[in-house]
């Protein structure tokens, strides 16, 4: 077993609108911004009794870390819960059920007061501020978001780990085809080279974020996250203007997925095996190929 090769974050408590501009979105360079919530309502009234206290009695969807087989759709839930309860287990026990892309605007608008869209030079949507909520001890897979949108990702109550990958290490990441994620069934937090050799060269940038701090995410970055206690982080979202990039969404969201999901329902677990094979087979020969 190995472990991936990390460097720290940029990190800074203020930044101007110019300096992130110039510092890190334009070259796209993630940071990690700590002062930048602190003027939020949410910086002080948000951690997880706050927000059981406000809609405890919605039933959500939840996620766990198996991998998914056969003609299972990984964005079927595991299980429903009410939110009260969900939020009890993390609040007293380790879990690996995870939350994700909770939409406040439909699910809990009222939270809109707690938060403003930062001045910091980029175009946020503002249809779709998105809340993330995990146990100790859950991870998420690591993957890109298939929008590429820029991301300002905010966490809550308690730590979370995580592992960002530039575009550039993708030939490395043994990601799968017709999918943003790489395969299942590698541990990014100790990697087996001896199956999975290019992870050897791969490169990431990692940080530990705590209550109220802000990471920048540049489009198409990997990301790689472990919730280190319970806890929640909501992200806000700027899509791509360049125009490859918008091609680039449009086929992942209204072509990649759907013909995803269709072969998982034609071929089952065949269609799993025949994908894990050639993202083995394709990584390999290109690491053989940097190689001579």
């Amino acid at each position: 077993m190995g472990q991936i090769k990390t460097i720290e974050i940029a990190r800074v408590k203020n930044i101007s609108k110019k300096d992130f501009i110039e510092k890190y979105y334009k070259p796209q360079r993630p940071v990690l911004i700590e002062n930048l919530t602190q003027d939020w309502g949410a910086y002080t009234k948000w951690n997880l009794d706050y927000i059981q206290q406000k809609a405890g009695d919605q039933e959500v969807p939840l996620y766990n870390n198996e991998p998914t087989k056969g003609k299972q759709n990984s964005a079927v839930p595991v299980k429903k819960m009410r939110l009260y309860d969900y939020i009890e287990i993390l609040k007293t026990q380790p879990t690996d059920l995870r939350m994700f892309f909770y939409n406040i605007l439909d699910k809990m608008p009222e939270l809109l007061n707690d938060f403003t869209y930062p001045d910091i030079g980029l175009k946020f949507f503002k249809r779709l501020p998105v809340m993330f909520f995990g146990g100790e001890g859950s991870k998420v897979l690591a993957h890109y978001d298939m929008d590429l949108a820029d991301l300002m990702h905010f966490h809550f109550h308690g730590n979370k780990s995580i592992t960002l990958f530039s575009p550039e290490q993708t030939k490395y990441m043994y990601r799968v085809p017709f999918a943003v994620h790489n395969l299942e069934t590698i541990n990014m937090d100790a990697p087996d080279f001896e199956k999975y050799p290019a992870l050897q060269y791969v490169e990431g940038v990692r940080v530990e974020m705590k209550h109220g701090d802000a990471l920048y995410m540049p489009s198409g970055y990997w990301h790689y996250v472990k919730y280190l206690n319970g806890g929640f982080s909501i992200t806000l979202r700027a899509f791509p203007r360049k125009p490859g990039k918008l091609l680039t969404l449009m086929y992942n969201v209204f072509f990649m997925r759907n013909f995803e999901n269709l072969m998982r329902n034609v071929w089952g677990q065949k269609w799993v095996d025949y994908k894990e094979a050639l993202v083995v087979k394709r990584t390999e020969k290109r690491l053989d190929r940097n190689k001579k």
